[in-house]
């Protein structure tokens, strides 16, 4: 872990956005966001689906379509890659999540953060996650997660748990089975603290896999 965390601390000091013009008000930094987030979505060629189309085809995004649903409480566009093995996690339950990640500043156009890289094959962010009535909370566990040691937080971003309502946590027992595979736009509001406090949005590839 210690290698692991110099590793991003120096790719960090390298991509990372964290101040910003001390004459920007904070709704114009918000413009700024969304202009990137737009611009984002039209470079990749993403089709943006209402919630209401999202349920209409089964809580499921046409990946032949490049499709991404945009979830209005949250502000998050999600992709399903893949919805994963097992089981969701049942209201009430509490149970460790294992995740491998990748994380793009978007406003920058920079890789900041991953774990997913084959040096670092060993290493998985481990979360504690609670289903309160279809309201998830997670922390990070202290000294198994990158995210945790980068950020300074043990918090989870709220964009990292919109999609455990529709994807299955589960662990690959058979042929054929898949752990959960998520693409998001996670805008500041849903994103951890540097994000939140400099007012800019990430790209996120996740996988989510159930812990022992």
């Amino acid at each position: 872990m210690r290698k692991a965390t110099c590793f991003f601390i120096a790719l960090l000091s390298l991509f990372i956005a964290t101040s910003c013009d001390d004459t920007e008000t904070y709704a114009e930094q918000k413009d700024e966001e969304r202009s990137a987030i737009s611009r984002f979505i039209k470079d990749s060629a993403i089709t943006v689906i209402n919630e209401a189309k999202f349920k209409e085809q089964g809580y499921k995004t046409d990946l032949s379509k490049n499709e991404y649903v945009l979830l209005n409480k949250s502000g998050v566009y999600m992709q399903i890659v893949r919805e994963g093995c097992g089981e969701k996690i049942k209201n009430g339950e509490t149970t460790t999540v294992l995740c491998r990640f990748s994380e793009k500043n978007i406003m920058t156009d920079t890789l900041q953060l991953t774990n997913d890289v084959l040096q670092f094959a060993s290493i998985v962010d481990k979360m504690s996650v609670t289903n309160n009535s279809g309201t998830f909370t997670g922390s990070f566990i202290s000294g198994e997660s990158i995210m945790a040691s980068f950020y300074g937080s043990t918090s989870v971003p709220g964009g990292w748990l919109v999609p455990l309502t529709y994807i299955k946590v589960g662990r690959p027992e058979n042929d054929g089975d898949e752990i959960a595979k998520v693409k998001l736009i996670v805008p500041h509001t849903q994103g951890h603290t540097y994000a939140s406090s400099g007012v800019y949005p990430c790209y996120y590839i996740i996988t989510y896999e159930r812990g022992r």
